[in-house]
């Protein structure tokens, strides 16, 4: 029995993940197109990988250029202070809140996001959504340490909860905890995971037929 849903943010809950990827455009656009077209790249490839992360993997992968710590901190706070606004004002995910209103004394519901934790919660502070939550977690652990994290702190085995997740390390995440999942996916990101075999939903308005087919 499912008693319990971990819900992904951006894609999943907001229609935020384009506010990253241009964020990230701006990062690094003074190293030109081909720079941008591979940091792109990278930045789709790796939904739900904190930017933390991401910032030192394309400096080391794609620039091939050293990272000081004081430019890193400049730069992650920099991506903030673009983005924060902008997935405040993101439209909802069609079906996400009605989802969330339906059912906020059935389940638990959590937060599981590659977002700075404190920068998450003020986005969801500023949404007006903290109310339907138990939980909010985000970086710098990654999904699996928060999967469990929640997991103790509200006694659930795995298979009572849920991840809804719009990524392959959402996926994997829900893998390694042993944890039903179901993808969220727009039409271009129908191939996003080319393994993955299970649910997908383009929105979530069809999230309580497929919960019930888990249970």
């Amino acid at each position: 029995m499912i008693r319990a849903i971990a819900f992904d943010f951006d894609g999943v809950l907001a229609e935020s993940v384009d506010v990253k990827t241009c964020a990230y455009v701006s990062l690094f656009e003074e190293y030109g197109q081909d720079v941008i077209d591979k940091v792109v790249d990278y930045h789709m490839g790796n939904g739900g990988v904190s930017r933390f992360v991401k910032i030192r993997t394309i400096y080391d992968k794609i620039l091939k250029k050293p990272l000081s710590e004081d430019k890193f901190k400049l730069l992650s706070e920099q991506f903030s202070n673009i983005v924060v606004d902008k997935v405040v004002a993101a439209s909802w995910v069609p079906g996400a809140k009605d989802f969330l209103l339906r059912n906020q004394n059935q389940y638990f519901f959590f937060i599981i996001s590659g977002t700075p934790e404190g920068e998450l919660r003020e986005i969801v502070r500023r949404r007006e959504m903290s109310h339907f939550f138990n939980s909010v977690k985000g970086a710098p652990k990654d999904k699996v340490s928060l999967l469990k994290e929640v997991m103790i702190e509200y006694h659930l085995k795995s298979e009572e909860v849920a991840f809804i997740g719009d990524a392959e390390t959402d996926w994997c995440a829900a893998r390694e905890t042993n944890v039903p999942f179901i993808l969220r996916c727009t039409s271009n990101q129908e191939n996003s995971i080319p393994d993955y075999t299970g649910p997908r939903l383009s929105s979530l308005n069809e999230l309580d037929s497929n919960l019930r087919k888990l249970i």
